[in-house]
């Protein structure tokens, strides 16, 4: 059964200097949660500041993207850092951004982990723990933006984190649940409406529907589109349209959140 209240959200802030990524401003009218890069796979100091300012006038709720310090890989390519390490790379990515959003009369509402390092953290608990520990000792009010059903999110709810639950609607999923890996056949879905149609098919089944048919449970609260694809934009449009033909409410993430976790949890029988 479809949630009432439902959040799209999309990775935005990835230029840098003269290089050029995505449609920031194409996409900010459409979604309700920006998830802007911090300057180590994508961003820059300028980059920042604008994306921050094109997000608050467009009235969406902004949040720290950080990884893994690799600008040349996109963040995508795999790292091994100490604990200690990881844990200081990323709350440096998230004091800067939160830097930046006071100097503009804003704060973050939540963290999301971009590229291998949410991929790692969603399958490695230590990987997991240290996210969350940064997330903790920068903020304990942030809100986690986690994968669904991974370590990620089972760290952060363990650990006293507010912990949202994402799927993508540009993504294919394996049996177990996890994201297929980009370089296999089907792993993304380049067509609008292959990716609002497999939005609803999951929010319908409640849960995560992999690429072979299987269904998991799952609570989800977000939907991602990856703001540097071609189809972003189409993509985002064919959701939220969807979405409001299906009858839910697009709302910010923090509000989504608030939103279930007050409502009632079903009667045991």
């Amino acid at each position: 059964m479809m949630a009432q209240a439902i959040n799209l959200n999309a990775d935005l802030g990835e230029s840098f200097g003269a290089w050029r990524m995505g449609c920031d401003t194409e996409l900010l009218p459409i979604v309700a949660t920006a998830s802007i890069a911090c300057g180590f796979h994508a961003g820059d100091p300028l980059v920042m500041r604008r994306t921050l300012r094109q997000a608050l006038a467009a009235g969406v709720s902004i949040g720290a993207h950080p990884s893994y310090p690799d600008l040349q890989g996109f963040g995508r390519r795999v790292m091994r850092l100490p604990a200690d390490e990881l844990e200081a790379l990323l709350i440096y990515q998230i004091g800067a951004l939160a830097g930046m959003a006071r100097a503009e009369g804003a704060r973050l509402t939540h963290v999301k982990p971009h590229g291998a390092l949410s991929n790692m953290a969603c399958e490695e608990a230590e990987i997991a723990a240290s996210v969350v520990a940064a997330i903790r000792c920068f903020d304990p009010q942030l809100i986690l933006l986690a994968p669904a059903l991974s370590q990620l999110a089972l760290a952060g709810a363990a650990a006293g984190l507010r912990v949202a639950s994402e799927i993508f609607g540009d993504r294919t999923y394996t049996d177990a649940g996890t994201l297929l890996p980009r370089g296999q056949p089907g792993a993304q879905l380049h067509a609008a409406a292959d990716c609002a149609a497999h939005v609803l098919r999951m929010l319908d089944a409640g849960g995560i529907v992999s690429i072979r048919g299987r269904r998991i449970a799952s609570e989800v609260h977000s939907i991602c589109v990856h703001g540097d694809g071609a189809q972003a934009v189409a993509a985002a449009t064919a959701i939220r349209s969807a979405l409001l033909a299906a009858g839910m409410r697009l709302l910010p993430l923090p509000q989504v959140l608030a939103s279930a976790e007050s409502v009632p949890p079903p009667a045991m029988v």
